[in-house]
């Protein structure tokens, strides 16, 4: 088995090009943005890692390695450079040349038009994350319980059929009511229904394109394969909208924020590589359970946030905390099976 530390060999060099980069383009400010927007988007994503790498356990070393290249490939320069153009062009009515002209040209007018349409982001990644967060929990087949107290209650509801997409719905329903624009609360309710929708099309086509059985439609278990793919590419976006949002908060310079958000990218994948390689989801059981209350609290922050901004510094100690708590209680459990 590999030393934990040679998975981010790469990821240190591709650190060392983005600050030369970030030095290039915008001095020791730049380098400055670069260093804190790794950090943000680590933190933030460090639950997706964990997340992935469960799933990636059941996956063979072929689509294991597709993910880990092509998969990089697109989180870096897709979810975190072309989706926001993407977004900004469907926002403000522009097509795709106009809005890259924008990003490029007119970085502020750019940064002003994502966070016009923050409370749709926030909406359709909420809504995804919470479906997210409930199938892993809302499921009869799960037996091993983490935090009982509200797990066990959680699992019995998966007795009534489509329960994780009726509670997200309320929830998005109940997170509409603190918005008081009447215009906006309409986009948010309507983005997040389709945040529910994606989540039923991409993990219904992982189940169906690879011969998903009764336990892994309802358990976390996604076959490998081009709709397994899908779904991880989705699930990542999910989980780097409020970086992007955050990051055009800090700067306007699209440069600066895809070498920083793509180097926390880099360091995400190197964590999966290193959870899936070394087993460290079997060998610390609650770990993965930490991951998904993580999920459950940032889907949580996403849309009961938009009108009351909570900074991101939080979102990423808070779901830091949670997997901490969930590795020592794995410890603890595994020294009294021992004993």
């Amino acid at each position: 088995m590999k030393p934990w530390h040679s998975h981010f060999v790469g990821t240190a060099v591709f650190c060392a090009v983005a600050v030369v980069l970030g030095y290039w383009v915008g001095g020791w400010p730049g380098v400055a943005t670069v260093v804190f927007l790794t950090v943000l988007e680590t933190s933030l994503s460090f639950d997706n890692a964990v997340v992935n790498a469960g799933i990636l356990a059941h996956w063979d070393e072929k689509w294991r390695r597709r993910f880990l290249t092509w998969g990089i490939l697109i989180a870096v320069f897709g979810m975190r450079l072309v989706f926001p153009v993407v977004i900004v062009a469907v926002a403000a009515g522009l097509g795709p040349i106009a809005a890259i002209d924008l990003a490029i040209n007119d970085g502020q007018e750019y940064g002003r038009v994502l966070g016009a349409a923050h409370h749709q982001i926030a909406a359709f990644g909420g809504a995804f994350l919470m479906m997210v967060f409930l199938r892993f929990f809302v499921a009869r087949h799960k037996t091993e319980h983490w935090l009982e107290v509200l797990e066990k209650p959680l699992s019995r509801l998966g007795k009534l059929e489509s329960i994780e997409a009726a509670l997200t719905l309320l929830i998005v329903l109940l997170a509409a009511l603190l918005i008081p624009d009447p215009v906006r609360q309409g986009q948010f309710v309507v983005a997040g229904v389709w945040g529910v929708v994606a989540f039923i099309v991409v993990k219904g086509l992982a189940a169906l394109l690879g011969g998903g059985d009764e336990e892994a439609v309802h358990t976390q278990v996604v076959k490998q394969g081009a709709a397994g793919f899908l779904y991880l590419e989705v699930l990542d976006a999910s989980f780097s909208f409020d970086g992007v949002v955050a990051a055009f908060a800090m700067t306007h310079d699209l440069a600066i924020i895809v070498l920083g958000l793509g180097t926390g990218a880099m360091f995400v994948r190197s964590f999966t590589l290193m959870l899936v390689e070394r087993g460290t989801l079997e060998t610390y059981r609650y770990l993965e359970h930490g991951a998904f209350w993580a999920v459950g609290a940032l889907a949580a922050i996403m849309l009961g946030g938009v009108e009351f901004h909570i900074p991101e510094a939080i979102t990423g100690l808070l779901g830091a905390a949670l997997i901490v708590w969930a590795l020592g209680s794995s410890v603890r459990a595994n020294r009294r099976t021992v004993s």
